[in-house]
């Protein structure tokens, strides 16, 4: 009888989690952190880096480190080392172009690249899929 009740919570609990509602009342790019690192839709600090990827927010290609760029799907280590390294060499990407330039980037991780970051910080706010 005991196993016949939890099977039954089972359904319910299967049912009703995980919510499809977004967990804050605001649009993604005016998510914050508070002192403690929560996410809110009240004062705080703006997500950069990995936790503006875990929120579904936009990089700046132009500031993100090698490591939250090698987070990216497709990118990986080698790929976010050449970004970093062409970025440093001739100074900030521009265009997408230049981005396109960088041995290693195809028509593929460039669409990928597109879709994720952003050359200029102040539009790193939209959604990032």
């Amino acid at each position: 009888m005991a196993s016949l009740g939890l099977l039954a919570l089972g359904f319910v609990a299967r049912a009703r989690w995980p919510d499809a509602r977004p967990s804050l009342d605001c649009p993604p790019e005016t998510v914050r952190l508070d002192p403690a690192g929560l996410a809110t839709c009240g004062a705080g600090t703006v997500p950069t880096g990995a936790t503006a990827l875990a929120l579904g927010l936009k990089l700046d290609l132009n500031a993100a480190s090698e490591e939250e760029l090698a987070l990216l799907p497709g990118v990986g280590r080698d790929l976010a080392r050449r970004l970093v390294m062409a970025r440093e060499e001739q100074g900030r990407f521009t265009s997408w172009d230049d981005v396109d330039a960088v041995p290693g980037v195809g028509a593929a991780k460039l669409q990928t690249l597109r879709a994720a970051t952003v050359l200029d910080a102040a539009a790193a706010s939209g959604s990032v899929w």
